[in-house]
């Protein structure tokens, strides 16, 4: 049966959480009048190397940077890395929401839009403003819509991004429904779609089910990560918030491949193989879009096996190793060993073996080749 409070939780299950927590240390920061979530690894000075970039961690749809603890544990205990590691929770996700929220209504809600432009200059602002303070340049390391905002950024500021790596990011974003332009407050119909579509998915049990179909490995996921999920959406902004969501543009008119062929930074693909939405093929649809024989950048492309959408989470020993293996080495990427002259590598987590690998080309079944067409 359904645990439904994290107080039910066994004692163990709280003790983990604190050890995989005790580095990262909670910040707040203003974007355009709102308070914004954001974490970062704790080092000592002394430990953090200096005029290294920095990395910033972006979250995928309907979390926090609670999602991302693992892998910031992972990079932490990794002494290779020892530079400074954010994580930001998007404004109307997590626990970055406008000042007093009332379902749209409120002064600080009138006129706002939820969607993946506001997110990409609440990026492009932290950068400038946190992360970049005194330094060029970032590694931006995106998990499904985080991988596509990270494209995003990239291409609108070049100037920030020293490279990029995708986790099963995701090629499409932003509905763009008609009849309404996404700012709040909502008319009645999309007032009405929003709400009971938000009440029916941030249920516990649509929850799971979403965990489940995400993960490769249902043990994985725990209640802790439901809760927080859920816990994402118990404010008064949320309704309001998830149907702007729904009716939002996307971020910009370029198609998704074409703003990665013209990407002016090395690209990492690392994508989960079980993942049921961002497959395989999309990852090599990316990455064939990205190669070409005048490109002066160097790409690469890890596969994930016994993983789903979430390698962050649910492969942080692996995403941790490729990341720090691919960070490390800025000026030799294109001679780059991943596994040390090894074909593959293998992890293993809690829930299970982990392997990673790499590989030019992916064999894709007739299903997957109409999906590499159409998406």
């Amino acid at each position: 049966e359904l645990c439904l409070s994290i107080e039910s939780l066994s004692s163990n299950t709280h003790n983990d959480l604190s050890k995989i927590n005790s580095g990262i240390e909670a910040k707040k920061w203003d974007f355009r009048g709102h308070s914004i979530n954001y974490e970062m690894v704790k080092w000592d000075e002394e430990n953090e190397r200096e005029n290294s970039s920095p990395i910033l961690l972006l979250n995928g749809f309907g979390v926090g940077s609670f999602h991302q603890h693992r892998l910031m544990s992972e990079m932490k205990n990794n002494h290779d890395v020892q530079r400074p590691i954010y994580a930001m929770d998007y404004l109307g996700q997590g626990k970055s929401w406008p000042i007093d929220c009332d379902d749209g209504k409120s002064p600080n809600e009138i006129g706002l839009l939820y969607s993946a432009d506001t997110w990409v200059d609440q990026i492009i602002q932290f950068l400038e403003e946190i992360v970049l303070s005194k330094k060029k340049k970032v590694h931006l390391v995106g998990n499904s819509v985080g991988g596509h905002l990270a494209v995003v950024v990239a291409s609108k500021r070049p100037d920030l991004v020293e490279s990029i790596c995708l986790l099963n990011a995701t090629p499409v974003w932003g509905l763009n429904l008609p009849f309404w332009s996404g700012k709040l407050p909502a008319p009645s119909i999309p007032k009405f779609i929003g709400r009971t579509l938000f009440d029916r998915i941030r249920d516990l049990r649509t929850i799971e089910t979403y965990l489940s179909a995400a993960y490769s490995n249902r043990e994985a996921f725990d209640t802790v990560l439901m809760n927080q999920i859920r816990s994402c959406t118990e404010g008064k902004g949320g309704h309001a918030a998830f149907a702007s969501i729904l009716w939002s543009p996307p971020a910009t008119k370029e198609n998704f491949y074409q703003l990665l062929s013209q990407l002016e930074c090395d690209v990492l693909l690392l994508f989960g193989q079980n993942d049921p939405w961002c497959k395989p093929v999309l990852a090599q649809k990316m990455f064939d879009s990205m190669i070409s024989k005048t490109s002066r950048h160097h790409h690469r492309y890890l596969q994930l096996f016994n993983v789903g959408h979430c390698p962050n989470h649910e492969a942080p020993k692996a995403v941790a190793k490729a990341l720090t293996t691919w960070i490390s080495n800025e000026k030799n990427r294109s001679k780059l060993s991943f596994f040390d002259g090894k074909k593959e590598e293998t992890f293993i987590e809690e829930w299970g073996e982990i392997s990673m690998r790499e590989d030019e080309n992916v064999e894709i079944n007739f299903l997957d080749r109409v999906t590499k067409l159409l998406i």
